[in-house]
């Protein structure tokens, strides 16, 4: 099929071929008689506008810009909390027609998000993985400051209002433990994420708010740390393994950690749902497929990712002005790991 030109478009809609481009670069003002003439003749003569065109007529380049770690040796869409946020981003731009521009940031690289508008790379900014560590709020600032279009994913930074969406992970973590006293367990370590991630803060605190509601004295020696991966579960599995008599049951602070760990400890013949009570968080597809199936704390990572998509794009258009914070609820899903 021959494709028209826009000189073509303007000769059968009767109108000039500035009229055309105005049209399909929305310039106001327009008769809504003659933008309908336009739009009829284009449809006519399977007229398609330049896209390059259109981008430097409005001066928008149709893209936000989404920065996530690079890790190494990790496919990040087969990552179960990337794939998830990742698909809602995608899904809520493409139905305001905006493509995503997939940009990976290194863990000891500092980003000059300001950089990517300066650029006219992106039109907005969707940051995932972000980290309370030096340097990091600084261009986080910068953004704020500007009153650029941006917002954080799982990531939230005390006493600064940035634009951000997360979910309510002290009160998950306060729901998990206390889910497991009720079940009878009372001597509960926890493996938690690096302290510069905001989620292991608020998951640290829910959880040792669950015990002092429960009146259950706080053990340091309880608590451990990994980096979210599979692999710290495991490696965590050497050092939670010798104290398996003393602990009844392990928190782990989210899925790919507790996977690890079950490994782990079923190479010291200890099994979970049998030896010890295990929880995880995040609820990832693979919770339900492990034997035994994994109790886990659902977080809502595909909408957070739509969120995150519609706050950025109303900020785009003008909407939203003000730095807002959404936190949204997580759920209990009960498996065989904590039915002893």
């Amino acid at each position: 099929m021959t494709l028209a030109n826009r000189k073509e478009v303007a000769k059968l809609a009767g109108v000039s071929e500035a009229t055309v481009s105005r049209v399909f670069n929305n310039v106001e003002p327009l008769r809504e008689s003659t933008k309908q003439k336009v739009i009829q003749a284009a449809k006519q003569l399977n007229y398609q506008p330049n896209i390059l065109a259109k981008k430097f007529a409005t001066g928008k380049s149709g893209q936000i810009g989404v920065v996530v770690p690079y890790l190494p040796k990790v496919h990040l869409l087969s990552t179960y909390y990337f794939s998830e946020i990742l698909s809602g981003i995608g899904l809520e731009l493409r139905k305001h027609k905006y493509d995503l521009l997939l940009l990976l940031q290194s863990p000891h690289e500092r980003m000059d998000y300001t950089q990517l508008f300066q650029a006219q790379k992106v039109d907005g900014c969707i940051i995932l993985g972000s980290r309370n560590v030096p340097g990091e709020r600084d261009e986080i600032e910068k953004l704020h400051q500007r009153h650029l279009p941006y917002c954080l994913v799982n990531q939230t930074f005390a006493g600064y209002a940035y634009h951000s969406v997360d979910a309510q992970h002290c009160n998950g973590s306060f729901k998990a433990v206390t889910f497991l006293i009720e079940k009878g367990f009372k001597r509960i370590a926890f493996l938690n994420g690096p302290p510069e991630y905001s989620n292991s803060v608020d998951r640290l605190g829910g959880y040792e708010d669950a015990l002092k509601h429960a009146d259950i004295a706080l053990n340091e020696q309880w608590v451990f740390q990994g980096n979210y991966s599979q692999k710290s579960g495991f490696l965590a599995a050497s050092r939670i393994g010798p104290i398996i008599q003393d602990i009844d049951a392990v928190f782990a602070a989210n899925d790919r950690m507790a996977v690890g760990l079950m490994k782990g400890l079923q190479e010291q013949g200890l099994e979970a749902g049998k030896d010890y009570a295990l929880m995880g968080y995040d609820d990832s597809d693979i919770a339900p497929l492990l034997q035994p199936q994994l109790s886990s704390m659902h977080v809502p990572l595909f909408e957070m990712g739509q969120i995150a998509s519609q706050k950025v794009l109303s900020v785009v258009s003008g909407q939203v002005k003000e730095d807002t914070e959404i936190k949204l609820p997580v759920m209990l899903r009960e498996r065989a790991s904590t039915q002893l």
